[in-house]
């Protein structure tokens, strides 16, 4: 399993939502070493850490994962699904659109 790679995950994550390591870890009622820790790869969450870290970055495990799970539920389409919801509608649209003028060719 690539600790580094879903540590990496984490992070990215993290700071899309304009969280520090301290703001995240106080969320999670962890100390912000054990999040560096976490982050860098060094040692893997328990299950239930992961847990909280998903739900409070408001992620699926499938995105952090998606390397190590062989059926995942379609983690490239729930990656996507996660990164336009975070724009405003209006880009949303253009997207959407660009999307369909893709299939109707």
């Amino acid at each position: 399993m690539d600790l580094q790679a879903i540590g990496a995950r984490i992070k990215t994550a993290r700071e899309a939502k304009g969280m520090t390591q301290e703001d995240f870890a106080a969320a999670l009622d962890l100390s912000r070493n054990h999040i560096s820790v976490i982050e860098r790869g060094v040692k893997a969450p328990k299950l239930e850490t992961f847990v909280a870290i998903a739900n409070e970055l408001g992620v699926s495990a499938d995105t952090l994962l998606f390397d190590v799970i062989d059926h995942a539920s379609d983690s490239v389409t729930s990656e996507i699904m996660e990164s336009i919801s975070r724009l405003p509608k209006a880009d949303q649209n253009r997207i959407l659109n660009v999307i369909k003028a893709l299939l109707d060719k």
